[in-house]
């Protein structure tokens, strides 16, 4: 019970458990009935969710899919914001970025499973590392926009996001280190695999 008292171990539990929320599945659910899950790549991200529900409605697919990577960014950063308020250390920021991350990509809710960590690694890279996430996010778009494959625009996003953390932060303000960004880099790029595979097959689908 002690443990449980402390407050960064509040923190640590409250970010993995709000990063769980499969708001993907939930609002696809609500709105069209449809379990995301069971069809496309099986993720419960903003690109399955659009890939699944487009062919019954384009329209509501892509409103579903905006909300999907908002809420998915969103809920990651919204305990960052709660715990800098609280005057937590930047230690302990960066581990409840690591486990909100963690918790999208292994949602308790949903046994385990869950997304690829793209938009929730967005969002919390985004308070931690604002300038860093801005350019990811820039070469995100240009690669969508360019080469239309989902899964290569969001590596080549947390690619440019690694290069340009050691050229604007070499050492990490507070933490000196580069291994929070590592360890969220390889939850996503672990949760990839299929789509690497797919990719150096040729098969990798694109979105249009």
């Amino acid at each position: 019970m002690d443990l449980l008292s402390n407050i960064n171990i509040q923190f640590y539990i409250i970010a993995y458990l709000v990063g769980g929320i499969p708001f993907g599945l939930l609002l696809a659910k609500k709105f069209t009935s449809i379990d995301v899950r069971e069809s496309g790549s099986g993720s419960i991200g903003a690109t399955n969710v659009l890939r699944v529900l487009k062919d019954s409605n384009p329209a509501l697919a892509k409103k579903i899919a905006i909300a999907t990577l908002l809420l998915d960014a969103l809920k990651g950063m919204a305990v960052l914001i709660v715990a800098m308020s609280m005057d937590i250390s930047q230690q302990t920021m960066w581990m409840i970025a690591i486990l909100a991350v963690v918790g999208h990509c292994y949602s308790p809710y949903l046994k385990l499973e869950g997304g690829k960590g793209v938009a929730t690694g967005m969002g919390v890279m985004l308070f931690m590392l604002p300038i860093e996430t801005i350019l990811a996010v820039i070469a995100w778009f240009i690669a969508g926009k360019t080469l239309k494959v989902s899964s290569l625009s969001s590596l080549i996003a947390l690619l440019t996001l690694l290069i340009s953390s050691f050229i604007i932060h070499p050492d990490i303000p507070e933490i000196k280190t580069h291994a929070p960004l590592f360890i969220i880099s390889f939850l996503i790029v672990y949760k990839h695999v299929p789509n690497i595979m797919r990719l150096f097959s040729g098969k990798e689908s694109k979105v249009v």
